[in-house]
């Protein structure tokens, strides 16, 4: 069996010019939580599996993600770094990855100019390209939304994520809105209707509170990684505690 990924989330906030880690709650109330090139190592020594960087206003503000950022971040972390937030074409990509990221990460420009994701696969590998869902439920399904939460669109989530595999997309970030910041758990039904839609690894994101949290998402939820934010940021769950928590319960994890 293939072992789950642990994966803590910096969502950055460049008001400041040296960036600041932000964590809010279905999006909103944001509080900080720290410097991302600091919390990446720390998370890298700790034993995260990967980082995912995420420029939560670059879309909303129609400006360029946060490259001097994941410069600084690179020197200091040796574990992939995936990055999102702005990544408008092909260009962007490349000079994300030449910053010294892995992969990237694209959610607003995906369902605008879905061509994106087959392009940017054919130039750097289906392996770069994670495609981001933001989706919140209605009724008995999830609608996806755009802008870091704050545009509706009319895209059943499931479905879109089909879409995404088709068109080249390596993986798939999807994350409750409803659950984001609550600490409640992640949306599981969420979760594995994506999981058992499509054949790319799904990382599940918005609601961890606790290692159980996380145990469910790749249990019930049938997630292939699991990623979270305010455990991790504000110190209540390390990650060597999470790790030693999933092992006990027979989680197939990396050291």
């Amino acid at each position: 069996m293939l072992t789950k990924r642990i994966i803590p989330c910096l969502d950055c906030d460049l008001s400041v010019p040296e960036g600041r880690v932000v964590k809010g709650i279905r999006f909103k109330q944001i509080r900080y939580a720290g410097e991302p090139a600091e919390l990446a190592k720390r998370y890298s020594k700790e034993g995260a599996d990967e980082i995912v960087f995420l420029d939560i206003t670059a879309s909303h503000e129609r400006r360029d993600t946060m490259l001097h950022v994941i410069e600084e971040a690179a020197k200091e972390v040796f574990i992939p770094l995936t990055v999102g937030g702005g990544i408008k074409s092909i260009g962007d990509m490349k000079r994300i990855l030449r910053a010294g990221a892995d992969k990237v990460s694209i959610n607003t420009v995906a369902i605008q100019n879905p061509g994106l994701i087959s392009r940017g696969a054919r130039e750097f590998g289906n392996q770069c390209i994670v495609v981001a869902i933001d989706a919140k439920r209605e009724g008995d399904s999830w609608t996806c939304y755009i802008y870091g939460g704050r545009e509706h669109t009319r895209l059943d989530a499931v479905e879109w994520a089909k879409r995404v595999e088709e068109l080249g997309a390596g993986e798939i970030l999807i994350t409750s809105i409803d659950r984001d910041g609550t600490k409640d758990g992640y949306d599981l039904e969420l979760t594995r209707a994506i999981s058992e839609a499509v054949n790319v690894p799904v990382i599940a994101s918005g609601g961890v509170g606790k290692p159980e949290h996380m145990a469910e998402a790749f249990t019930k939820g049938k997630a292939d990684a699991a990623l979270a934010a305010s455990i991790f940021h504000f110190n209540e769950y390390p990650i060597p505690v999470v790790k030693r928590y999933l092992e006990k319960r027979g989680i197939p994890i990396r050291p």
